[in-house]
């Protein structure tokens, strides 16, 4: 392995968990997330010659991923839960100024939910994966809608805990 890819892979080994995050914010089907992914991955290291080394590269790796992404939307337009270019682009800057502590995060909230069973995870998935208002829950349900909100608070403040928890632990094991 030569000098330059030996330093693309070093470089993308530190970026990739911001990559993925916003490869994720944008990709919701997993496999695809994971194939979309891997061509970014394969197009940094590829294309890492013409990487700039006075810029950031978190910043140049978000650009490779967002016309990877871009590629993505483009043949799958039809689908209702693809982004616009405009919210893509919004994304990407936002991925770019986050800090490896907050992905990190967004990595104890992925485990945290995995956790949630029954009706909380109902009521979590017709909130936040189909954007249901705690009324429209409510009727699904078989709750009053103040019930459903105060059950959705009462959700969130468990996975807050639990996100600190595990920032706690994962702290004390560094």
């Amino acid at each position: 392995m030569d000098d330059n890819t030996r330093q693309a892979m070093r470089q993308w080994t530190l970026a990739q968990p911001v990559v993925s995050a916003y490869v994720t914010s944008v990709v919701r089907d997993f496999r695809d997330r994971d194939d979309v992914l891997q061509e970014v991955a394969i197009a940094v290291i590829e294309s890492f010659p013409t990487y700039d080394p006075s810029r950031p590269f978190n910043g140049w790796a978000i650009g490779v991923a967002r016309n990877k992404i871009g590629t993505y939307l483009r043949e799958r337009r039809r689908s209702r839960l693809v982004f616009d270019d405009e919210t893509v682009e919004l994304l990407a800057t936002a991925f770019e100024k986050i800090s490896p502590e907050r992905v990190q995060q967004l990595d104890y909230l992925h485990d945290c939910m995995g956790t949630l069973e029954g009706r909380a995870r109902k009521l979590c998935e017709l909130r936040y994966e189909s954007d249901l208002k705690p009324a429209m829950i409510a009727g699904l349900v078989g709750m009053t809608a103040n019930t459903v909100a105060k059950s959705l608070q009462r959700i969130r403040e468990q996975l807050r805990s639990c996100v600190e928890r595990k920032a706690a632990l994962d702290g004390a094991r560094r």
